[in-house]
């Protein structure tokens, strides 16, 4: 069933005022918007994901009755009671539907064109909306108010005949529409007789009749969107769930370089209050390793292919082999953080946050997710470019680093500011860039080199055993120093450093369970950090639960907390980062691949063959 929700609007403007994570993306894997329940765009950054926002609204808690407020674009239906939405099967273009309780009604579609023009795949930096009169006689108002210099400035205005130009700091860009653009500019209402097209991107000349290009680009991206999804190898069930979030990490994805981001938002706090605001904007090798994996699993191979020529440019600019725990989509390693003053906070919970320090932090795991992430190409003979031999030299490299610091402190998968310790999770990343190294070199034929990686992947497989279990608890710690728990254990499993029937295992994840799962939620871990105590879960900790229980024969366990968890998403179907155990409420940066990467991995596990249907 494809991605639909309702919601009314009959209350006062307070409550479309109350911003949520109830947003449904579009995009073209160049830009992309955050749009709302009243179909009005919240967020969205120029000219990339990691740029200034042109949308800020989402984290500016003044109501849209304000007229200071800006860095939104909202198309209202005059009185309007109730809106639908739903995407167009298979896409990320977003229908919107609002009708009043006088039997008028509109439709507005919004989109971010591609699609293949010319030899090359189109993504321009815009978004274009269509609005059409469905029922009696609407009125609508229109209002585009864009954001620079993170939200604290508007941009220079200028007017034509039938657009408007704004000078925004981080590009030009130009709204070209067919509608009254007097009322537009003023905000004022006005009928709608006939479809409506609104192109909001550079600041040029629109040289085509507008309307017929803009429906063009409506279905050329429509088919483009399909026939990518045509080609994914789904699990018999939950369709609908794994194509949804396949398609908000293709959105992830910025396809001129090959960088996968975080997530699409900054500084959504993990829990209310908090101060854990972070810029998710930026490609962590951790996270993009997962995507690629999962997307490996349904059989999206042009993720994989253009992120693997983003590593390579990292792992050629890596100086003495270090490599960063994130880089911008560019593939630039300072990310300074600084705090914009211009902005007050998703429902004002400050600071918001541009750029992220961690970049500047060891994470030892990275090299275990690069060559993970690589190794593929060694073998898979479906890839335009599989690699060889001096790729393989390249991640060799990489591989050194690994065994050089598999056994040293670092700050982790979970970037604890405060301090450092030789996590269990890290070592193990270690291990499997060295065990991986050696299938590699196996497969090149490369006999002495497999047998050297293959020694020190045992090497560091008995020092990890060594140091992090605990007979006393019957546990594998979090780390070397103490007997923590850490929900990053549960991952031992999917890198194959343990297998599902070593009793290690069993009475690790008994001890995982019992420390930090909250009901039908798992915690990351459960002791004070930089900012106290966590309060919110960590999907993807649940998601690794749920593998974890399938793999030790707890597989009806296993289902009905998958089901559980496809409950929490959006109504676009999607998740951020955390969740209230306790309330159920959505928090953390949105949407989140860590958390959509749960949902492809656990329905590929659980599902049904697809030999039981046919």
């Amino acid at each position: 069933m494809e991605a639909t929700a309702q919601s009314g609007v009959t209350d006062a403007a307070a409550s479309a005022d109350l911003r949520t994570l109830d947003l449904w993306p579009i995009g073209n894997c160049q830009a992309s918007a955050l749009v709302d329940r009243q179909g009005r765009f919240l967020w969205g950054c120029l000219p990339r994901v990691d740029g200034d926002p042109v949308f800020s609204a989402l984290l500016d808690g003044r109501g849209f009755d304000d007229a200071g407020l800006r860095g939104f674009w909202s198309i209202e239906l005059v009185g309007a009671t109730e809106v639908t939405q739903r995407y167009e099967r298979n896409t990320p273009i977003l229908v919107t539907r609002m009708a009043d309780g006088e039997g008028n009604a509109v439709e507005i579609t919004d989109f971010c064109p591609r699609y293949r023009h010319k030899g090359r795949m189109y993504r321009p930096v815009a978004f274009a909306r269509i609005v059409k009169p469905v029922a009696g006689s609407p009125r609508i108002r229109v209002a585009l108010r864009p954001a620079c210099d993170r939200g604290a400035h508007s941009p220079r205005v200028s007017y034509g005949s039938s657009h408007i130009s704004y000078g925004l700091t981080a590009m030009a860009m130009r709204l070209t529409s067919d509608a009254p653009i007097g009322l537009v500019a003023q905000e004022s209402p006005f009928r709608l007789e006939r479809p409506l097209h609104f192109f909001f991107g550079p600041d040029e000349s629109f040289s085509d009749e507008l309307g017929l290009s803009v429906a063009r680009m409506c279905e050329e991206t429509r088919r483009e969107w399909q026939g990518w999804v045509r080609g994914l190898a789904i699990p018999l069930e939950w369709q609908e769930a794994v194509i949804r979030a396949a398609i908000a990490l293709k959105l992830c994805q910025h396809e001129d370089s090959g960088a996968i981001v975080a997530a699409l938002t900054t500084s959504i706090p993990e829990h209310a209050d908090s101060g854990r605001n972070w810029d998710y904007r930026f490609c962590w090798i951790r996270d993009a390793y997962y995507t690629v994996q999962a997307l490996n699993r349904i059989g999206a191979l042009d993720v994989l292919e253009t992120y693997l020529e983003y590593l390579r440019n990292i792992v050629d600019a890596a100086e003495g082999g270090h490599i960063q725990p994130l880089y911008d989509v560019r593939g630039n390693g300072a990310l300074e953080e600084t705090e914009a003053a211009g902005l007050g906070g998703y429902r004002g919970m400050g600071p918001v946050r541009f750029g992220n320090a961690a970049w500047y932090q060891v994470q030892h795991d990275a090299y275990g997710q690069i060559i993970l992430s690589s190794v593929q190409a060694f073998i898979d003979q479906r890839l335009l470019r599989p690699s060889g031999i001096e790729d393989y030299e390249a991640l060799e490299k990489v591989g050194e680093r690994a065994w050089a610091v598999h056994d040293q402190p670092d700050a982790g998968l979970w970037e604890l500011r405060g301090r450092t310790h030789v996590h269990t999770y890290s070592a193990a990343m270690c291990w499997a860039a060295c065990d991986r190294l050696a299938h590699a070199a196996e497969q090149l034929g490369l006999a002495d080199r497999a047998a050297l990686w293959t020694g020190r992947a045992a090497a560091i497989h008995r020092r990890v055993m060594d140091a992090a279990w605990r007979p006393e608890s019957g546990a594998i710690s979090a780390n070397f120093e103490d007997d923590e728990r850490d929900a990053s254990l549960l991952q031992l499993l999917d890198m194959r450093f343990l297998a599902p029937d070593d009793p290690r295992f069993r009475t690790t994840l008994d001890a995982l369970e019992k420390a930090l799962r909250r009901g039908n939620h798992m915690l990351r871990y459960a002791s004070a950090d930089d900012f106290g105590l966590p309060v919110t879960a960590f999907n993807v900790c649940t998601f690794w639960l749920i593998e974890a229980l399938h793999h030790v024969g707890r597989s009806t366990e296993a289902r009905a907390l998958f089901e559980e968890m496809l409950s929490r998403r959006t109504a676009a179907g999607l998740l951020s980062e955390d969740i209230d155990p306790a309330t159920g409420e959505l928090w953390g940066n949105y949407p989140q691949t860590y958390s959509l990467v749960g949902i492809i991995n656990c329905a590929v596990l659980l599902s049904k063959p697809w030999s039981s249907f046919r």
